[in-house]
């Protein structure tokens, strides 16, 4: 089966897993995949994540992560550049998420890094989702 837009499929699986209280959420892997999960684990949104060989692409295992008394880590998750619609923007228009409670995650040409990383480069590009 082709999807139109792996990223937001990515979104949609880890917001589903979070509503339903799943521990780990599973899907196919990329390296763009890989990358946004680096970013999620590095900002603590997530406890860790592997990819495993398969025959096809492999299969990318996120552990999700929940607070103390089990409330949610991701409160939302919102996909912003979309195939029909790609949104870009110049080093020194990068959004803050929730006046800097969230994360925008940008493709580069730099890779896949978050929106104070690229502030950080000098560097703009394609606003891939946001996370909070």
């Amino acid at each position: 089966m082709s999807m139109t837009d792996p990223i937001a499929d990515m979104l949609t699986r880890l917001r589903n897993a979070l509503m339903a209280g799943h521990d780990t959420v599973s899907m196919p892997s990329s390296r763009m995949r890989r990358d946004i999960a680096k970013i999620l684990l590095d900002a603590g949104d997530i406890r860790g994540f592997r990819h495993e060989d398969d025959d096809r692409q492999g299969v990318l295992h996120i552990e999700l992560k929940y607070g103390p008394e089990g409330e949610k880590v991701i409160n939302g998750l919102a996909r912003v550049s979309k195939p029909g619609r790609r949104v870009y923007v110049g080093r020194r228009e990068i959004p803050d998420v929730l006046g800097g409670m969230g994360i925008t995650i940008l493709s580069t040409s730099r890779g896949i890094v978050d929106g104070g990383t690229a502030r950080r480069l000098g560097v703009g590009g394609e606003l891939v989702c946001n996370v909070w």
